[in-house]
C-alpha cells in the first residue's frame, strides 16, 4: 500500500511510491492503525499531519481528488469538499461529528458517518477519573501531600453511594458512564431526546428537572446549534448549591466564564473537564490556577484500545458507503 504524508502547514509531502493508480483516502492525521490500514489496502493513503489546516486539505484535494476522508483533527468544511469532485464520503475517526459541516455534505450528496461507540469505554472512563477526582479532591490532596501537609483532620470528601447524577445524552458512551454510576449506587437521571429502550435504572426526565435534582451533572452529547453553551449562568443557577460538574464531550457546550464563576462562588463545588472551547486550550487560560476545575487535553478517547477501534470503525464505514455506491452504479 502506497502511502504519504503531509506533515502540518508550509511542509512538503513525502511519498513512497509518487505514481498510484488507486483510488486515494486522505486521513486528517499523521498515522492510522494498522488494523484499519489492513481493511483499506485497495487505497492509497494521504495524512495529512498532527494539526492540518484547511489550506492543507484543500491543496491535498485538489491534487488527490480523494473518494474518502477520515478526520482525525482539523476541520472538513465546504471548500476542502469542493476541491474533491471525487469525494463520497468523510468517516469520523471517533463519535463526535461537529467538525464536519453536514449540510454542505449533505447539498453535495457526500455521506458523513462516525465510528458510534468505539471509544465509549475509554471516555465513559474518563469521566468517571474526573468525577471521583472532583468528589474526592484527587489533585489538590497530591498537591498538598507533595508539599509536605497532612490534611486528615480538616478534609472531607463527597461520597457518591446514594447521591443523583444527571447525564446529558444517553448514546454509547453515556450508557456506559450511567452503568459505571449505577454500580457505585448513584440514581441516575437523563435528558435525551432520542433515547429508546432504556435500562430501568436510567430515569428519563427534562432539563429542568436534571438541574434541580441533580448532585453531578456530566456532559455526554454531541455538540449542535441546538445546545451550543447549553451549560451556562442560568442553567448553572438552576442547579443545586454544591453540583459536581464533569464534561468530556464538546468544549462549545459550556459558557467557561460562567462555568468559572459559579466555581469561584462555590456553588460548583469542582468541574473535570477534557474538552474546551478552543482547542488546544490557550496559555493563559481563565481556567489555569483554579484549584477546584480539573483539566485534561481531550484524551478522553485516546487509550490504545480506542485507536485501533476508531480507526477500524472509520475505515469500515468508509468501505461501506464505497460499496454501496459502486452496487448503486452498477444497477
Amino acid at each position: 500500500m502506497a502511502a504519504a504524508i503531509l506533515g502540518g502547514s508550509g511542509c512538503l509531502e513525502r511519498r513512497r511510491n509518487a505514481v498510484s493508480s488507486r483510488p486515494v483516502v486522505i486521513v486528517t492525521g499523521a498515522d492510522l492503525a494498522s488494523q484499519a490500514l489492513a481493511l483499506l489496502t485497495d487505497f492509497e493513503i494521504v495524512y495529512a499531519g498532527k494539526t492540518p489546516q484547511t489550506a492543507d486539505l484543500v491543496a491535498l484535494c485538489q491534487r488527490h481528488n480523494p473518494v474518502a476522508i477520515i478526520v482525525r483533527y482539523g476541520s472538513v468544511g465546504a471548500e476542502v469538499m469542493d476541491a474533491a469532485p471525487a469525494l463520497r464520503v468523510i468517516s469520523k475517526h471517533g463519535s463526535g461529528t461537529d467538525t464536519i459541516d453536514k449540510e454542505a455534505a449533505k447539498a453535495r450528496g457526500i455521506e458523513v458517518c462516525a465510528a458510534v461507540g468505539a471509544n465509549a469505554a475509554a471516555v465513559a472512563e474518563q469521566a468517571m477519573a474526573l468525577l471521583l477526582a472532583c468528589a474526592k479532591s484527587v489533585v489538590h490532596l497530591n498537591e498538598r501531600m507533595h508539599a509536605g501537609f497532612w490534611d486528615k483532620a480538616t478534609h472531607k470528601s463527597i461520597e457518591l453511594q446514594g447521591r443523583t447524577i444527571g447525564l446529558v445524552g444517553l448514546g454509547a458512551i453515556g450508557l456506559r458512564f450511567a452503568k459505571m454510576c449505577n454500580a457505585m449506587g448513584m440514581k441516575v437521571l437523563g435528558v435525551d431526546p432520542f433515547a429508546k429502550n432504556l435500562p430501568d435504572d436510567i430515569r428519563l426526565v427534562d432539563f429542568e428537572t436534571l438541574f434541580r435534582e441533580s448532585d453531578a451533572i456530566s456532559l455526554h452529547c454531541p455538540l449542535t446549534s441546538d445546545n451550543r453553551q447549553l451549560i451556562n449562568a442560568t442553567t448553572l443557577a438552576a442547579c443545586k448549591p454544591g453540583v459536581l460538574f464533569v464534561n468530556t464531550a464538546r468544549g462549545g457546550l459550556v459558557d467557561e466564564p460562567a462555568l468559572l464563576a459559579a466555581v469561584q462562588t462555590g456553588h460548583v463545588f469542582a468541574a473535570g473537564l477534557d474538552s474546551f472551547a478552543l482547542e488546544p486550550m490557550t496559555a493563559p487560560h481563565i481556567f489555569h490556577n483554579v484549584p477546584q476545575i480539573i483539566l485534561s487535553p481531550h484524551i478522553g478517547g485516546v487509550t490504545s484500545d480506542a485507536y485501533i477501534n476508531m480507526g477500524v470503525g472509520a475505515a469500515k464505514n468508509v468501505l461501506a458507503v464505497l460499496n454501496l455506491s459502486e452496487l448503486t452504479a452498477v444497477h
